[in-house]
C-alpha cells in the first residue's frame, strides 16, 4: 500500500484523566525535519516586492468595469503598476497619521483596491484588518471597536452603513478612504462625527504630494487580524504574523511543485470567495508569489459563469456549495439529453473512471472520452481550467469523483482554518484513493488526533479517529484580546480545531464530524448536528438543511429548503401543477421528506435518536443577507434558531400531541 504521510512520533495512551493522543504525521517532504525556509521571502511584503522585481510587466490584478449596467471585458494592472499605486497609498496613509502597528480596516467586495490597500499596509508595517463584505453593520461595528481600527478603506456602497448611527465605533476613525468616490452627503456625514473622507483619487494625489519611504515589516510583526465569521457568538480576531503567512505560501509552492502540471506565472485565478476569508487570501498570496494573474468576479455570484467565460481561468477555488451547483447544472443538462446520448455519456464516464482507478492520470485515462463528452464541461469552466480546489467543508465523494472524471483538470480537496492560515492539508491530484479525504499535512505543519471519549472517538483504536490537532510553523499567534480562548484551544503547542478526523492506513486525513456542535438530548445521548446535516444533505430533494436538537427534548427536528428541480419532478410524478411556494406547503411533501430522511438514516445506520421526527419546509434558501449562514455558507445556528423559533416550537408542540 502506498503511504502519503510520514509517521514521526508514536501515539500515547491517556493516563490520569488525560486523553489518548495518536501518532504525529508530517508531509513526506518534512519527514526528516521541516525544509529550510527561503531567506528572501520572510514576509508578505517580500512575496509581493520580489515578484514586482521578477515580473514587472505581468498582469497582476484584473477587474470588469460596469458601464450603463453592462459588464465589460477584463482590464488589468501589471505588477509594476500595482506597486507604484501601493507606494502612493502607503505614503498617503503615513501622511494622515498611520504609524507602524496601527490597525487599518478594509471593508468591501474583492477588487484591485482591496489588494493595493493590503499591500500598502505591509509596506509600512501596518496591520490589515479585513471586514467581511457580508458580515453586516453589527459585526463591522464590533470589529472596528474591538480591533481599535483607525483607518478604513471601504467600498463606496458600504460607506453609508459605516456612517449609520448604529455603527457607533465609526466615531473612533480618523479617516475613511473610498475604493472609488465619496458623495457630498457621505463626506458631510463623516465630518459630523469628526472623520475625514477621501476618494481613491484624492488619496493617490496626497501620496504623490507627500512621498514617504517604505518601512517594511519584520517576520515577527503582525500581518493581519482576521476575524472569523463564526457560527455563533461574536467574531474572533485571529492574529497572523508575516512569518506564518510567508511560510504558508512557501509550503504551498513546495507542495504544488511536485505535481506534473505545475502552476506558473502564466496561470490565472478567478477570485470570488471573500478576500476577508483565509482561503481566498492564501490563494492570492500564492499567485502573487508565482507572478501570476488574479481576476475578480464583477460582484454577482449568480452571474459567475459569465466571469468564467470572459476570464478563462486556469485555477478555481471554492467551497463545496459552489461545486454542488456546478454538479447540479451538469446533471440538469444530462437529464435533458436524449436517452441514447445520455447512455453514451455514462458509458464513457465508467470507462474513464476505470482507467483512472488503475492509476492513469485524468489526461491519459481516456482522451477519446474527453474529446467526445467531457470537453464541453471543461468549456463551461472557461476552457483553460487546470486545477479545482475545494475547501471550507468536506465535498461529497460523489461530486468529487464526478468532477475528477469530467472536468478534464486536476481536482483536489483541502482543509484548513483561519487559525492555520488555510492550508493545513491538501490532496494530491490523480490519486483516486484520496477521494473523500482532505489529503495530507502541509509541508510546515504536523497533525495528530486526540481522544474525544464522550463521542466515542479513539485515536489508538481499530479505526483511529479523534479531534484534529495542528502544530507547526503555519499557526496563528492567538486570539486578539482573548487569552482565555487562546489557552482553551492551544495546549502544549497543539491547536485543537474542534473538527473530528480519521487517519486512514495510508496516512490520509478524512473529516468525519464536528466536536463543537455536539449536543446532548434529554435522554443523555450525544448528537453531532453537522455530521447529520452532511448525511441528510445528500438527499436529492434537500437543498439546504438545518438540524436542531434541544437538551430538554428527546427528538430532532429540521428546517429544510427543497431542491426546486427535484421537487418539480416529484410534483409532476404525482400530478401536482402548483408553483414552487405552494408545493412547499403541501402536507404530502412533508410526508415524502420525512420518509426520505428515514430511508437515508437507515441506509447510513444512524441510531434511532438521530432520526429527524419533524420538518418545516422553507421556500427561500438560507442566505447571508438574513445572516443565517456565514460567508462560507456554514449554518449560523444561533441566528437560525432565532429566525425559526416559532416553527421549532410548533414542531415540538405537534410531536408532543402525537405522543400523548
Amino acid at each position: 500500500m502506498k503511504c502519503f504521510a510520514a509517521k514521526v512520533e508514536e501515539g500515547v495512551k491517556g493516563e490520569d484523566g488525560k486523553p489518548s493522543v495518536g501518532p504525529v504525521y508530517r508531509n513526506l517532504l518534512s519527514e526528516k525535519g521541516f525544509p529550510p525556509l527561503d531567506s528572501d521571502i520572510t514576509t508578505t511584503w517580500d512575496i509581493f516586492s520580489k515578484s514586482v522585481e521578477k515580473f514587472p510587466d505581468n498582469k497582476m490584478l484584473g477587474w470588469r468595469q460596469i458601464v450603463d449596467e453592462k459588464v465589460g471585458p477584463y482590464m488589468w494592472k501589471t505588477y509594476k503598476e500595482v506597486y507604484e499605486e501601493v507606494l502612493l497609498i502607503g505614503s498617503a496613509l503615513q501622511a494622515v497619521g498611520a504609524e507602524p502597528g496601527c490597525r487599518v480596516g478594509i471593508y468591501g467586495a474583492n477588487c484591485p483596491q482591496w489588494i493595493i490597500a493590503m499591500e500598502a499596509c505591509a509596506a509600512h508595517t501596518l496591520i490589515c484588518v479585513p471586514l467581511y463584505d457580508t458580515l453586516g453593520p453589527g459585526a463591522v461595528d464590533y470589529i472596528v471597536d474591538h480591533a481599535e481600527i483607525d483607518f478604513v478603506f471601504v467600498q463606496n456602497t458600504k460607506i453609508r452603513g459605516l456612517l449609520e448611527p448604529d455603527c457607533k465605533s465609526a466615531k473612533r476613525l480618523k479617516a475613511i478612504v473610498s475604493f472609488t468616490n465619496v458623495g457630498e452627503e457621505q463626506s458631510y456625514k463623516a465630518s459630523e462625527i469628526g472623520v475625514k473622507a477621501y476618494s481613491w483619487l484624492d488619496f493617490l494625489h496626497m501620496g504623490q504630494e507627500k512621498p514617504k519611504e517604505t518601512n517594511p515589516p519584520k517576520p515577527s510583526d503582525v500581518c493581519t487580524i482576521m476575524y472569523t465569521s463564526g457560527t455563533s457568538g461574536e467574531p474572533k480576531g485571529v492574529v497572523l504574523t508575516h512569518e506564518a503567512a510567508a511560510t504558508c505560501v512557501i509550503g504551498a509552492d513546495l507542495c504544488l511543485d511536485q505535481f506534473e502540471d505545475k502552476m506558473t506565472h502564466e496561470d490565472v485565478y478567478l477570485s470570488f470567495l471573500p478576500l476577508a476569508h483565509i482561503l481566498d487570501r492564501a490563494n492570492e498570496e500564492y499567485f502573487f508569489r508565482k507572478g501570476a494573474s488574479v481576476g475578480y468576479y464583477h460582484g454577482d455570484l449568480n452571474a459567475l459563469r459569465d466571469d468564467i467565460q470572459e476570464l478563462k481561468p486556469t485555477f478555481l477555488a471554492g467551497v463545496p456549495r459552489v461545486f454542488e451547483r456546478i454538479y447540479d447544472g451538469i446533471q440538469k443538462a444530462l437529464q435533458e439529453l436524449n436517452p441514447r446520448r445520455r447512455l453514451i455519456f455514462y458509458a464513457l464516464y465508467k470507462y474513464k473512471l476505470a482507467w483512472m482507478n488503475r492509476g492513469y492520470s485524468h489526461s491519459k485515462a481516456s482522451p477519446m472520452a474527453d474529446f467526445i463528452a467531457f470537453k464541453k464541461i471543461k468549456n463551461q469552466l472557461g476552457g483553460r481550467i487546470r486545477l479545482l480546489v475545494s475547501g471550507g467543508a468536506p465535498l461529497s465523494l460523489e461530486i468529487e469523483e464526478f468532477l475528477r472524471v469530467t472536468s478534464c483538470c486536476l481536482v483536489v480537496q483541502g482543509y484548513g482554518l483561519t487559525e492555520t492560515l488555510g492550508g493545513t492539508t491538501l490532496g494530491y491530484p490523480d490519486e483516486m484513493c484520496m477521494l473523500g479525504t482532505v489529503g495530507i499535512p502541509a509541508v510546515y505543519n504536523e497533525i495528530r488526533l486526540e481522544e474525544v471519549p464522550e463521542m466515542g472517538y479513539d485515536p489508538l483504536g481499530e479505526n483511529p479517529a479523534g479531534e484534529i490537532c495542528i502544530r507547526g510553523k503555519c499557526l496563528f499567534s492567538g486570539y486578539y484580546k482573548n487569552p482565555e480562548l487562546t489557552e482553551e484551544v492551544m495546549k502544549d503547542g497543539w491547536f485543537h480545531t474542534g473538527d473530528i478526523g480519521e487517519i486512514l492506513p495510508n496516512g490520509l486525513l478524512k473529516i468525519i464530524d464536528r466536536k463543537k456542535n455536539l449536543i446532548k438530548l434529554s435522554q443523555g445521548e450525544y448528537v453531532a448536528l453537522e455530521h447529520l446535516e452532511s448525511i441528510y444533505g445528500q438527499i436529492p430533494i434537500v437543498q439546504d438543511i438545518w438540524v436542531y436538537g434541544d437538551s430538554f427534548k428527546s427528538m430532532l427536528v429540521a428546517v429544510i429548503v427543497p431542491n426546486p428541480e427535484t421537487l418539480n419532478r416529484w410534483a409532476k410524478d404525482l400530478g401536482f401543477t402548483k408553483p414552487f411556494e405552494e408545493l412547499c406547503s403541501l402536507p404530502e411533501l412533508k410526508e415524502h421528506i420525512i420518509l426520505e430522511l428515514k430511508s437515508t438514516a437507515e441506509k447510513s445506520k444512524l441510531s434511532k435518536f438521530e432520526y429527524i421526527k419533524a420538518v418545516t419546509v422553507e421556500t427561500k434558501p438560507f442566505d447571508v443577507e438574513r445572516d443565517l449562514v456565514t460567508a462560507t455558507l456554514k449554518n449560523r445556528r444561533t441566528n437560525l434558531l432565532k429566525y425559526y423559533q416559532v416553527s421549532i416550537d410548533e414542531m415540538y408542540r405537534k410531536l408532543a400531541v402525537k405522543r400523548s
